[in-house]
């Protein structure tokens, strides 16, 4: 591994720390009554406390109508992902996604969490726990002269063995000096076909499951949201992940 390569890694899991810490302090904020722009004044605070700069603020994708508004993205129930803070309150037993990106030095962490306002029904913990697991096989899968459709193969076996849908079409991305770079990451794949996994590579990965199955989904009137048809909810982890020579490292870790 390079120089160049480690002191990248090196900046990044200060990025990643960053993330880290934002997505416990808007865990511990998420009560019932708590608006999700509260919760987004939460995650600006501790990402300027931290003096580093909130990736998602201002962001504007190709295919978006307009550039991100907020610092978060905070996804409650039937929105798998992109969910824009607003006026929402959230209430007892609501799953809240969070996904979050930070900027230090002039490179990026990103990472996301799911988990549930109060106490979760049993329904809803086994879609986090069958979510968050996904994202385990996906991170042990991406180590060197591996594929990258060994890693969308692990997060897809998951779901289909679960019974869970996968959005179509949204999964993870290469991350650096961009919040976005290639390759993408999709949640599907072909064990032994794809990109082949080298070190120094630095990939987001990051599964979306929903109730119900289907794959298909619909944007909300915000242009950024998308939510299931069907009011499914859905839960979505996500770490910022380098590969190197011993296997992957995960870079956004507390």
């Amino acid at each position: 591994m390079s120089d160049r390569t480690h002191r990248k890694w090196e900046i990044m899991r200060e990025a990643g720390r960053v993330v880290a810490r934002t997505l416990e302090n808007v865990r511990r904020a998420a009560e019932p009554g708590v608006s999700l722009a509260e919760l987004d004044a939460v995650a600006a605070r501790s990402i300027k406390e931290m003096h580093a700069r909130p990736s998602f603020l201002h962001y504007h994708p190709e295919w978006a109508p307009t550039p991100y508004p907020a610092t978060v993205c905070l996804s409650v129930n039937e929105v798998i992902v992109h969910g824009v803070p607003d006026g929402r309150v959230l209430r007892e037993g609501d799953l809240l996604s969070v996904d979050c990106g930070a900027e230090v030095g002039g490179y990026h962490g990103d990472a996301a969490v799911t988990f549930a306002v109060g106490t979760a029904d049993a329904a809803g913990v086994a879609l986090m726990d069958v979510t968050r697991l996904a994202l385990e096989r996906a991170i042990e899968a991406a180590r060197p002269g591996a594929r990258m459709g060994d890693v969308g193969y692990a997060v897809e076996r998951t779901a289909r063995e679960a019974g869970y849908g996968i959005l179509e079409g949204c999964g993870g991305h290469g991350i650096g000096t961009a919040l976005h770079e290639d390759p993408d990451v999709p949640n599907v794949g072909r064990p032994g076909h794809g990109l082949v996994l080298r070190e120094g590579l630095t990939i987001a990965i990051e599964p979306m499951f929903h109730e119900g199955g289907g794959d298909e989904a619909q944007v909300l009137r915000d242009g950024w949201s998308i939510a299931t048809l069907d009011g499914g909810r859905a839960a979505h982890f996500e770490h910022t992940v380098a590969i190197t020579a011993d296997g992957p490292v995960v870079l956004t870790l507390p």
